[in-house]
């Protein structure tokens, strides 16, 4: 009994490393590789996309001391102004930048739900939560690996899109052009696009 009590101490105590994907159509369970955090979907032929956290405001966001400030690369869905934005560095100073810009802004905006948050709840993915102090709500720690989005053919396959969704465009085709490799996000209204040349 001794024996079997100690293994399961151990397994329970014992750090994991995981790599996780989500709606893939194949039973594996794994990521395409070893460099892959996150995957969400198949390579190809997808039909939803994720949908970002939804702030009152991206300022409320960074708060005063002694809260740490956001995370460089943390991605939001500002309700107060319709638009997804990510945190980067610009001219040495930290920013909040507009993924939706040259969309039009919703005439009437989405409103998000009234619940309340726990501020300190969060899904943690390859750090340590004793000592893991990064802000969110969905914290990739691995210094080593990143998340794939979910990808899509076209934006026209999904058919009614939620404001703060975000995919990656495969096909030639994402309904307003031809470019393909791109990612996409959407405002409530309308699709804004980035690529990198």
């Amino acid at each position: 009994m001794k024996k079997y009590i100690a293994i399961t101490l151990i397994l329970i105590s014992s750090k994991s490393w995981s790599q996780i994907s989500i709606g893939k159509t194949e039973n594996s369970g794994i990521p395409v590789n070893n460099s892959v955090s996150v995957e969400f979907g198949n390579a190809t032929g997808g039909s939803k996309g994720i949908v970002l956290p939804w702030v009152t405001s991206a300022t409320a966001v960074v708060g005063t001391a002694p809260t740490p400030q956001p995370a460089l690369g943390t991605i939001i869905f500002d309700s107060s102004v319709q638009k997804v934005m990510y945190r980067r560095i610009l001219n040495n100073n930290t920013i909040w930048a507009d993924l939706s810009a040259g969309a039009k802004t919703p005439a009437s905006p989405s409103l998000p739900d009234t619940n309340t948050d726990d501020p300190s709840a969060k899904v943690l993915v390859g750090g340590t939560p004793a000592t893991d102090t990064t802000r969110g709500v969905f914290v990739l720690a691995d210094t080593n690996k990143a998340m794939i989005l979910p990808r899509v053919s076209s934006i026209s396959d999904i058919i009614n899109p939620s404001a703060g969704m975000m995919v990656y465009v495969t096909g030639t085709a994402n309904g307003t052009g031809t470019n393909s490799n791109q990612l996409a996000v959407f405002n409530g209204i309308e699709w804004s696009f980035w690529t990198q040349p």
